[in-house]
């Protein structure tokens, strides 16, 4: 079941607490980031109702947004920790369900989604939560899962939401964080990858030319 109305399409959670941690993150992200954690969201729910997991009974709006916009928190300033981009993000995102009387097992469920969103074939074995977190993430760098995506779909997210040379802002934060602390980017991780292809070459990694050259440009 696809969204009615673009109005549906670009809904987002209204409760408090989902209020609460939009403001949260939209404080701390560059603008680039912030766009494409929200979009992830948006792209996350699509695929759901694409792939029937709007009915799963694990299925939950609420930790399903919670993790996409919290995703990349770990390129913050307060998220800019010792340990990987994606545990450091997982962590600020328990620091805040901390505060807001959230289950532990609500709260691990959003800790695996973030943890896990650079993990191909393990999040997808975690459970819907942290699925289609990594699909909806995905989703926004292009690529064959987009196929389904309507072009007045993906107009209307991204006159909302513009991309701002998505890619390699993530990139260029990614790599800025490794540089200054290198035990960030240990080899063979998504971070330690971006660090190497961006030293070597032309330093242009592969996520960027992915991106640029997939259905939704950079």
């Amino acid at each position: 079941m696809q969204p009615q109305t673009l109005t549906d399409l670009l809904r987002l959670p209204d409760d408090h607490i989902s209020r609460q941690a939009l403001q949260f993150v939209q404080t701390h992200e560059t603008m680039p980031v912030y766009h494409h954690s929200i979009r992830s969201f948006i792209f996350a729910r699509l695929y759901a109702a694409h792939t029937g997991l709007l009915t799963d009974p694990d299925y939950n709006e609420q930790l399903l947004f919670i993790s996409c916009i919290f995703h990349d928190m770990g390129l913050t300033a307060p998220g800019n920790g010792p340990q990987r981009f994606e545990v450091e993000g997982a962590d600020q995102a328990l620091l805040f369900l901390s505060g807001n009387s959230f289950s532990e097992q609500d709260a691990d469920i959003v800790w695996q989604a973030i943890a896990l969103h650079t993990s191909s074939g393990i999040a997808e074995r975690r459970g819907p939560v942290p699925r289609l977190t990594r699909a909806g993430i995905v989703m926004d760098f292009g690529g064959p899962t987009t196929a389904f995506v309507t072009e007045e779909q993906a107009s209307a997210i991204f006159t909302a939401y513009p991309r701002l040379s998505l890619a390699t802002a993530i990139t260029d934060c990614i790599v800025g964080q490794c540089r200054a602390n290198p035990a960030k980017g240990h080899p063979y991780t998504i971070a330690g990858e971006l660090l190497r292809e961006r030293s070597t070459g032309s330093g242009i990694t592969r996520m960027e030319e992915n991106t640029i050259h997939g259905r939704w440009g950079n």
